[in-house]
């Protein structure tokens, strides 16, 4: 009897650790938008499609660097904000799914999850 127990008690500290990472996951989808839209979407140097996009980004404690680009306007660079994600919280009894969360990327979150950004013209061209 003791050892079902004890099985009940592994499975349930097996399957409720790491809950960021098991309820919101890794990676999250972001919306970037420009005026005009159109505009070449990098992030950290990776063409990620055009804008308007969704774009799924990993999760981490480090914001990714996001870049828009159109011939005729000047390029914009941008850092995406991250945030504590609430739902590690409940790791607070079990601290490898603390562990687990950090290292997944999925204890931080992007915050906001959309961007509208105006492009500015590039005076210099003819």
């Amino acid at each position: 009897m003791k050892t079902k127990i004890s099985f009940a008690l592994a499975s349930v500290l097996m399957f409720t650790t790491s809950c960021a990472t098991i309820f919101t996951g890794q990676r999250q989808s972001v919306l970037i938008k420009s005026n005009p839209s159109g505009a070449l979407i990098e992030v950290n140097g990776v063409e990620r499609g055009t804008s308007p996009a969704n774009i799924e980004l990993k999760k981490g404690f480090n914001g990714q660097v996001i870049t828009l680009s159109k011939e005729g306007y000047k390029k914009h660079d941008f850092t995406l904000s991250t945030t504590f994600n609430m739902v590690s919280i409940v790791n607070v009894l079990f601290l490898p799914g603390f562990i687990v969360d950090a290292a997944t990327g999925a204890m931080m979150k992007f915050d906001p999850v959309f961007y509208d950004i105006n492009l500015k013209p590039d005076n210099q061209q003819l």
